[in-house]
């Protein structure tokens, strides 16, 4: 049995990938700010430690005694009042986590990126790890303040800090109770609100192989390398296809012309500045949609062994989890089986 640290855990990536290491037998310290929402880890035997990121002190004293620390926590916003805040936590914050981890003699960390900071090729084969950045491609506070903090993780193993990166793509699944933006679109669909769709794409996995993929990752990767964690690569259309046969219901067959989006997107943002409240179409994840993030994580697979459960038992799993928990209403069981069991 080994100690490790787990940030984030009380999140959605977080909050599996502590479930999957207490699975396999690991004594989990979960590294959770005062404010945090508790319910993703209530019931889980976990040693909770208060602290934030920023705090470089509270850090060192969570990772103190650990052999392995997975830093899964970030801010994960499209759109802040003031975006220094997603520097603060993701650049510095990950910056207080290495720092710590070198002092203590971590044996392994394992670094949760974003497949955000993949680069997005003009060429029509899905990208991996080797895919250079394309000119533009970080369009938000978000992923910009995630690249610096990924180059910063990778720079420690220089130093001889063994740092493995993995880059998740839109997991789906239990536990996301904000929900992301991905769990997003499942629960706006499931309540019909989702009358159109634009034309982009995106890599769906489920949440449980991301978590996987971290304990996999501290086994098996190699120091400095980064690991796509997905599986398909799919179309909004066709998710949402999917999500109408789960669902029985009619997919929209509205295509939304790319410039409405933008200026929705532009509109509610504007807004958002004046009401101090976060925007329904934030501008950035509109400009985002612009690209189909489309990626190959056959590395993941073939040298981690990431497992590949089908996207459709991911958006079952999903679904099930929002029903259980109130955010949809029930749906008739002899319409839709699987939610009953």
């Amino acid at each position: 049995m080994a100690r490790v640290l787990v940030t984030g855990a009380s999140g959605f990536i977080g909050a599996n990938v502590a479930r999957v290491l207490l699975e396999h037998g690991d004594e989990v310290r979960a590294l959770v700010r005062a404010a945090s929402d508790r319910s993703n880890v209530a019931d889980l035997p976990v040693e909770v430690v208060e602290g934030d990121l920023r705090d470089a002190d509270a850090v060192r004293r969570a990772v103190r005694g650990c052999v392995r620390v997975f830093h899964v926590a970030a801010d994960y916003r499209f759109w802040a009042r003031d975006p220094q805040e997603l520097y603060e936590s993701n650049v510095r914050g990950t910056v207080n986590v290495l720092d710590a981890c070198l002092a203590h003699g971590v044996e392994r960390v394992v670094h949760t990126s974003t497949v955000g900071t993949i680069g997005l090729s003009g060429l029509p084969r899905p990208c991996d790890e080797a895919t250079p950045l394309a000119p533009g491609q970080l369009t938000s506070h978000y992923k910009r303040s995630k690249l610096e903090a990924e180059r910063a993780a990778l720079s420690y193993v220089a130093v001889g800090l063994p740092v493995v990166v993995v880059n998740p793509t839109a997991p789906v699944g239990p536990w996301d109770v904000k929900p992301t933006p991905t769990g997003r679109i499942l629960v706006d669909f499931a309540r019909g609100r989702i009358p159109a769709y634009v034309d982009t794409g995106l890599n769906v996995v489920h949440v449980r192989d991301v978590a996987e993929g971290h304990r996999l990752a501290a086994e098996r990767g190699v120091p400095g390398e980064r690991y796509i964690l997905g599986h398909q690569n799919l179309t909004l259309r066709e998710i949402l296809g999917t999500l109408a046969e789960l669902l029985g219901r009619r997919p929209p067959r509205v295509r939304l012309p790319y410039a409405v989006a933008w200026t929705a997107g532009a509109v509610t943002t504007a807004l958002a500045e004046v009401t101090h409240r976060p925007p329904a179409f934030p501008l950035e994840a509109v400009r985002m949609s612009r690209r189909r993030m489309f990626v190959d994580a056959g590395k993941a697979v073939r040298d981690l062994g990431l497992p590949q459960t089908p996207v459709r038992v991911a958006f079952q799993d999903a679904l099930r989890w929002f029903f259980e928990r109130g955010y949809v209403a029930q749906p008739d069981p002899r319409i839709v089986a699987w939610a009953s069991r």
